[in-house]
This record gives structure tokens, sequence and C-alpha cells, in this order.
């Protein structure tokens, strides 16, 4: 199940993951898959590269010369492959349940479909070197964005949704108000990271990178440049 940013080859620089000062940012606190019963070992989920740390204080600060009050929302970031592979399994269970099937019970068609649902999300938690999850390098941060009233901004769609309405572009061509207020914040979000060197996930809108596989692959793709990604699995 490679996919195509998978391809990009790993020269590790081997910065160290560092704190996020979250007294900067909005949090989602307690943290979303520590609730859920995720162990996180001996680091935070609130770690990421350190130029990746610089990257996102200057998204905020453009954020802000628009939107004084607005901040970014840290929803997560540094996820170790056995957090990947119990969000992964989590999901899977709640596909399954959301259809009204059984885990126990499940055909080998019935299981493949609900896995192939699953992976459309969640990158494969794979413990190969050469293809880390993104979240396991400490190079991509999910976010989205706090008002003036400290309220989540409306983004017409949850993180980490299982659905079309995830994809950046779902409301692009809509003619509802509403849903085109819904685009314009995406557009607000994505504009802030992408000053500040950072890459879009094809598929989620919330979902940012600097320095790891997919930001090389997505940066290359738009600027025909070879380029390799300087930051692989933290173990």
């Amino acid at each position: 199940m490679e996919k195509p940013y998978q391809q990009v080859p790993i020269l590790e620089c081997h910065e160290p993951l560092v704190p996020i000062p979250l007294e900067k940012f909005a949090v989602v606190s307690p943290h979303p898959y520590q609730q859920l019963g995720a162990i996180y070992s001996d680091r935070s989920p609130y770690y990421l590269r350190q130029s990746v740390v610089s990257a996102l204080l200057v998204a905020q600060t453009q954020l802000q010369k628009q939107y004084p009050s607005w901040r970014i929302l840290i929803f997560d970031a540094y996820r170790p492959v056995a957090v990947q592979q119990f969000m992964v399994d989590y999901t899977f269970q709640q596909v399954a349940c959301t259809t009204g099937l059984q885990v126990s019970n499940l055909s080998a068609t019935q299981r493949q479909e609900i896995w192939e649902q699953v992976y459309q999300l969640w990158a494969v938690p794979s413990l190969d070197k050469r293809y880390p999850p993104p979240h396991s390098t400490g190079a991509a941060v999910d976010i989205t964005l706090v008002n003036s009233m400290g309220e989540n901004v409306n983004m017409g769609s949850a993180i980490d949704e299982l659905s079309e309405r995830s994809h950046p572009n779902y409301y692009v061509n809509s003619t509802c108000a509403e849903a085109q207020q819904y685009h314009h914040h995406r557009q607000i979000l994505f504009k802030v990271m992408h000053s500040a060197g950072f890459q879009r996930h094809p598929s989620e809108w919330w979902h940012f990178s600097l320095g790891d596989q997919m930001w090389a692959y997505l940066t290359q793709a738009n600027f025909n440049d070879p380029i390799v990604a300087r930051y692989g699995r933290v173990d």
C-alpha cells in the first residue's frame, strides 16, 4: 500500500524534537488520542522538529497580521508509530460499528473494504524506516483556527472526519454562502501555513507538514526540483 510520496528518499538531518510552546497557540486539551487510551511513553504529542516549531510560529505571526486575535489551534503533532497503530485499529473498529458490523464476524471482503476506508485517512503504521508515517517524523501537525472569542472557526467538517468533506477543496464550487465561508476559512489556514513553508495534505484540510516525505513530494510537484526529505521516523 505504498503511496507516491513514500518514494521520496530521506536524508535524515537529526534535528531534535522539541516541545511546542503551547502558551503561544490554542490547544486541544486533554489530547484527543490520549483520551481514547493512546500511550505516548516518554514524549508528549505536542512535540515537533525544531525548525517545524519555528515555522509554526511564523505562520501564527502571519495569521495575526490579518486577524490579530485569532490563533492556530494545535490538535495533534508528534505521533509514535505505536499511537499510529492504536488509531488505525480504533478507526477500523469505529467504521465497522458505524456500518452495523461486528469485527469478529467480518468476512475477508468486508475487512478489506473497511481497511481501504481506514487508509484513506490514516497512514500505514509502518516500522520500515523508508516509509515512516508522517506524524512519526515530528514534521507533521494537525491544526485548525480559533477566533477572537476563543471559538473554533468552522471549517465545514471535523478533524479526522472520514468523509469527502475532509478534502481541502470540497466546498470550492459550492454556491451556498455557508459553504463558501467554510472554504474561505480553509484558505486562511492554508495561506498562513504555506507562507511559512508548509505543504498541505491533498486529502486533509487540517494536516500540514514541513521537511517530511509528503512535504518533499508536494514541493517537488510544484517546482519540479529534486528534493529529498530531511526528517525520517523519530525512534
